[in-house]
């Protein structure tokens, strides 16, 4: 293949692709989609609206035209399906709070790509720990976060009620489990679960809220603890999200043992990450996760389902199942423990 014949396109638009996503984080900053929901709108509409300035109105919006998250006919613009489904604030779907933590976070965090390569330290921040130690301290950031966690487990919990067959169970505890989002779609489904949320004390008060928001405080409790430094509590099934690939691979084996030694015989754990696929090849999200996490953490990466799975059953669950969640984003892998 000739020089001639080798488009430099596709390498242009994959440099400047951080136009693109800041251009959408930007959208969701201002509350844009939120805007449209309510009907279409001209520019001169929308930029009163979300006080822009004229100079680059037009072309900002016309830019989200062309990236194929707001349509166009004539003069006015409006949301397309997916923006009105997952960019409205005010719909279940909403994943706006964790575009904003992009935003806000990671966004500059990525600025330090090139010198963590070179370290292997990430970019921002000490300790994993002390992050969210400091997180939490705040109410108002603990709130924009855990909007942001709810904003992925939205769409994982109504999944994983069906993947498992929580039947066969009576007790779920949910490790770091935050206000008990995930835990609220599995009482909803499974009104005889009785379900807790394992995690720090700064978080009780926002979990106390969303049972009551919910009427599950009958089925749920709180239990404050670290599940490195306490034992964890004793269940038929215990869920960790978003869990494992915050921490490196040692960590991640004693957090399994300690879950083996929790689980009740013929019980069974979860583990959901943004797993990448066998052959590290095709889950682009899952492989730049891991880069993100590089960035964000002193040992975090995602890692393989295989690897899960390994790591699993060295344990000492008798078999695994792992399911795809989220249009395949996102994996679950379920370890079986023996009667």
């Amino acid at each position: 293949m000739t020089q001639e014949m080798v488009s430099p396109r596709p390498l242009i638009e994959l440099g400047t692709g951080f136009w693109a996503s800041k251009t959408l984080l930007s959208a969701v900053e201002l509350g844009l989609f939120t805007v449209l929901a309510s009907g279409p709108a001209t520019e001169p509409e929308l930029r009163a609206a979300l006080d822009l300035h004229p100079r680059s109105s037009r072309d900002f919006l016309d830019s989200l035209v062309a990236l194929g998250v707001l349509e166009r006919e004539g003069d006015r613009y409006f949301n397309t399906a997916a923006a009105d489904l997952y960019l409205d604030e005010r719909k279940d779907g909403y994943l706006g709070g964790w575009m904003r933590q992009a935003s806000k976070r990671l966004f500059l965090a990525w600025g330090g790509l090139t010198e963590s390569l070179r370290t292997g330290r990430q970019s921002i921040g000490s300790d994993t720990q002390d992050y969210f130690r400091k997180l939490y301290a705040d109410l108002d950031h603990r709130r924009s976060f855990i909007s942001a966690m709810d904003a992925i487990t939205n769409h994982i919990g109504p999944e994983l009620v069906d993947r498992v067959d929580w039947s066969r169970y009576t007790s779920v505890v949910d490790i770091g489990g935050a206000r008990g989002n995930l835990l609220t779609y599995l009482v909803k489904a499974h009104p005889e679960l009785r379900c807790t949320v394992f995690d720090m004390p700064e978080l009780r008060p926002l979990f106390d809220e969303h049972v009551a928001a919910h009427g599950t405080g009958d089925r749920m409790r709180f239990v404050v603890g670290d599940f490195f430094t306490e034992p964890l509590p004793e269940a038929d099934v215990l869920v960790f999200g978003h869990i494992l690939h915050d921490w490196d691979v040692e960590e991640r084996r004693a957090l399994i043992a300690k879950a083996f030694q929790a689980v009740r015989p013929g019980g069974a754990v979860v583990f959901y990450d943004r797993m990448i696929d066998d052959d590290r090849r095709t889950n682009t999200v899952g492989l730049l996760g891991c880069l993100n996490l590089l960035l964000v953490t002193p040992g975090g990466s995602e890692y393989t389902v295989a690897e899960c799975r390994r790591w699993v059953e060295e344990a000492g669950f008798a078999r695994t199942v792992a399911h795809p969640l989220v249009d395949g984003l996102e994996t679950a892998v379920v370890g079986y423990k023996a009667e």
